[in-house]
């Protein structure tokens, strides 16, 4: 095994000695014989944006090696409403870059990721995992660079309350056992998804702990490390299944859901970007953000009010979008101010050695500081489609990057505290859409930019618009302002999304 790969927590990666992407038909075979692997689970990802599961009792190496050759048939028409029922029949073809084994299962269980092919045999243009790779394609192709992505998975456990160790309301940021009920939990659901392939950096508690009725509600998050754009999408649909796997486990309920109750923090799905030039992060040049860099920002800016129909798909996502709850309410964007909706986070280009101020001991030769640089998109939430949201992210960054008036329209965006409402000039922010209903309108203003290059299908658009337009909730926020009780139902009916 080469070194490099010692200390990988995915099975796979540690027998095979090789990086995912370079997984062929043949280590996959060596690995299911040499574990003796008796069962193989397809899984793949439908209009509703959930994982799904079609399992197979390996009989043979033939069959093995047929099933990793040709995939298998599967009704497309009861997994994406744009099938009709009559020529239904689609292909689920395995992706072996994202194999790993079940974490769950008593026995060896091989679990990979799945693409949809037509009858024809060409991918399916409509299909979550194709749209994004469109996207990222054109993107490299128009632009030269290459994106890469990470997310902030937030999320709420809901149990049953304890009488010792609260913490206190709204105060669960970094909050350690026993404060901290559920951190047993988030540190198996971290192991779970390295397992699993996903390029995990850290975990902790959240802001948004309360208690209620004799219920606890603790709020968590799980962050990515910086990834292919497709990657970073399997591995938030596979880290929310294992998430859900772990709940039923321990008898507790996990919500992805924007917000969970009126007046406490909601819960985001923030995406950070970074550009990189032949594996080089070029976000930050002379230790300013780049001039790239400032181009993708409004890019995102311009058309942030569109990518809210991909981020923010349920009316609760539009109760989260307030001021004062750490989210954003008007487009502009800002360097750690985390009320702006593009933020960028604090870095590492100070030319400090902080590392030996704390250990006097440690030698010189530190290494260099780490490209970490990114910019933080974060407006969507948890019932965000993930394949949608980032093919919408790219698609819009993509844009600015070769839009002529970039520079300019990112500067005039630029603030110090997006709550005064104006931009550096005194003209008023624009504002992000305050329903599913004004969500729909804007990305309908702007399916064009969407649609460029087939990057998204036009029908694939009129269903997303469609299913928004749907929730009548139009100032849904002002009718029911000050009705706790109807704000709590509604919060209840959306407390499971994608």
């Amino acid at each position: 095994m080469e070194r490099k790969f010692m200390m990988n927590t995915n099975d796979l990666v540690r027998f095979i000695g090789k990086s995912p992407e370079a997984f062929t038909r043949s280590d996959i075979i060596n690995y299911v014989e040499h574990l003796k692997v008796k069962m193989i689970n397809f899984r793949y990802v439908g209009e509703d944006g959930k994982l799904k599961s079609l399992n197979f009792v390996i009989q043979s190496r033939d069959h093995l090696e047929s099933l990793l050759s040709f995939g298998e048939r599967v009704d497309g028409s009861s997994l994406f409403s744009f099938i009709d029922a009559g020529s239904s029949d689609l292909y689920v073809i395995p992706r072996y870059r994202t194999a790993f084994l079940n974490p769950f299962s008593a026995t060896p269980v091989l679990e990979i990721l799945c693409s949809f092919f037509t009858h024809e045999g060409v991918p399916l243009e409509n299909s979550p995992e194709y749209i994004l790779k469109k996207a990222i394609d054109k993107f490299r192709t128009d632009t030269g660079y290459n994106l890469k992505v990470l997310g902030e998975l937030e999320y709420y456990i809901n149990s049953t309350k304890e009488d010792i160790f609260i913490e206190k309301d709204q105060h669960g940021y970094h909050s350690a056992a026993p404060y901290s009920k559920w951190e047993e939990l988030r540190v198996r659901a971290i192991e779970c998804i390295s397992k699993a392939g996903g390029a995990v950096k850290y975990g902790h508690s959240e802001v948004g702990s309360f208690t209620r009725e004799g219920e606890a509600f603790e709020q968590h998050e799980i962050e990515f490390l910086p990834s292919d754009v497709v990657d970073a999408a399997d591995q938030l649909v596979i880290a929310k299944w294992i998430l859900r796997m772990l709940a039923a486990e321990y008898g507790v309920e996990i919500s992805f859901a924007p917000k969970i109750t009126v007046g406490k923090a909601g819960s985001g799905l923030h995406i950070h970007m970074l550009l990189e030039k032949e594996d080089a992060n070029i976000m930050l040049e002379k230790g300013s953000l780049s001039i790239p860099a400032r181009k993708m920002i409004y890019g995102i800016l311009s058309h942030a009010q569109a990518l809210t129909a991909f981020g923010n798909t349920v009316p609760t996502s539009y109760l989260r979008l307030v001021p004062d709850q750490e989210a954003p309410t008007r487009i502009c964007w800002g360097e750690r101010n985390r009320s702006v909706l593009v933020r960028v986070p604090l870095g590492w280009d100070k030319n400090t050695d902080m590392i030996r101020q704390v250990n006097p001991m440690e030698s010189a030769n530190t290494p260099n500081s780490p490209d970490r640089q990114t910019i933080e998109y974060r407006a969507s939430d948890g019932s965000a489609d993930i394949y949608n949201l980032l093919a919408g992210l790219v698609v819009a960054a993509g844009s600015g990057m070769n839009d002529p008036d970039a520079l300019e329209g990112s500067e005039r965006l630029y603030v110090e505290n997006s709550e005064k409402g104006r931009t550096k000039n005194g003209d008023q922010l624009d504002a992000l859409p305050g329903s599913c209903v004004e969500s729909a309108e804007c990305l309908h203003r702007m399916r064009y930019t969407f649609e460029k290059g087939g990057v998204f299908p036009s029908g694939h658009l009129d269903s997303i618009i469609i299913r928004l337009i749907a929730y009548e909730d139009r100032d849904l926020s002002k009718r029911i302002e000050g009705d706790v009780k109807k704000i709590q139902e509604l919060v209840l009916e959306y407390i499971h999304v994608m």
